[in-house]
């Protein structure tokens, strides 16, 4: 099954045709188990025997690897957005051209997000391209809102994002939060339905002027990005379950790096809607 967040439509683990796990759909063809009819990634156990759908094997995707490949790509993105904050002049005889710049590496990144989510197999340079030129687009925001409404909103968000990483995180180990059928039909549907309102939002403030609909602005501005967090969190939890089931159910290594892609398009989410959050609560909506 495909696992998308709320930013862009992303596949979940590698899977071939038949439904079943990339890496050892032939072995199960030729037994003839039987496929699960609902997983939220391919990696879950077997209806009929209570077994994992593929077997462990070497070479297979560890926490460590999770970790290592997701501090590559974070790291990226913060190196890539330090430097554009240094380097990219936000006063207002230049902010016109730094926000060109960082609109246009926000596009580029999209472009190769949506190359990586249709490969079968996760591709380093991609993922890592995508990284560096997002941390541009946030650099380049960030040092605006810092400029012009002062640094601690910056500050806040990012501490609300960590926040919001942690509170997930220790919810989904004690088992408060189960990613299962309901569950990612809900978030699925209600992403998709945010998303859309966003889009016609952000249609009529182009052709209309100002905050268009008024979804990014005022009391609505406020109730839109607690949901747009809300979603982040969501998304968060079922990305922590395909690291969960790929490590246990021995996803190849390489794997590895669509955990750290997914949660890189998560975490940037995020930290955008508190950013949004906290310009408006800062006076500037």
């Amino acid at each position: 099954m495909r696992s998308s967040n709320p930013v862009f439509s992303r596949r979940g683990f590698s899977r071939d045709n038949g439904g079943y796990a990339g890496f050892d759909a032939q072995q199960h063809q030729q037994a003839g188990t039987a496929t699960n009819p609902y997983a939220t990634n391919p990696y879950a156990t077997d209806p009929a025997t209570g077994m994992p759908q593929a077997p462990a094997r070497a070479n297979t995707m560890t926490m460590d690897d999770v970790v290592s490949r997701t501090a590559m790509t974070l790291g990226t993105l913060i190196v890539t957005a330090t430097l554009s904050w240094v380097l990219l002049p936000v006063d207002p005889a230049n902010l016109g051209k730094s926000y060109a710049i960082g609109i246009g590496a926000a596009l580029v990144a999209f472009v190769l997000a949506m190359v990586q989510s249709f490969k079968r197999k996760p591709v380093p340079a991609l993922i890592l391209g995508y990284a560096a030129l997002e941390g541009v687009f946030l650099g380049v925001i960030s040092a605006a809102t810092s400029t012009y409404l002062g640094p601690g909103v910056v500050i806040q968000a990012v501490m609300g994002t960590m926040c919001v990483f942690a509170a997930v995180l220790f919810a989904y180990k004690m088992r408060w939060i189960r990613v299962n059928r309901r569950f990612t039909g809900f978030v699925m549907a209600a992403a998709m339905g945010f998303i859309l309102l966003m889009v016609a939002n952000s249609l009529f403030a182009l052709f209309g002027g100002g905050d268009g609909l008024g979804f990014r602005s005022g009391g609505l501005g406020l109730l839109f990005g607690a949901i747009g967090v809300i979603l982040g969190a969501c998304f968060l939890a079922m990305d922590f379950k395909q690291v969960e089931d790929g490590i246990a159910y021995g996803a190849p290594r390489e794997e590895s790096w669509l955990a750290a892609f997914g949660l890189t398009l998560t975490l940037v989410w995020i930290y955008l809607e508190m950013l949004r959050i906290f310009q408006i609560l800062s006076g500037n909506d």
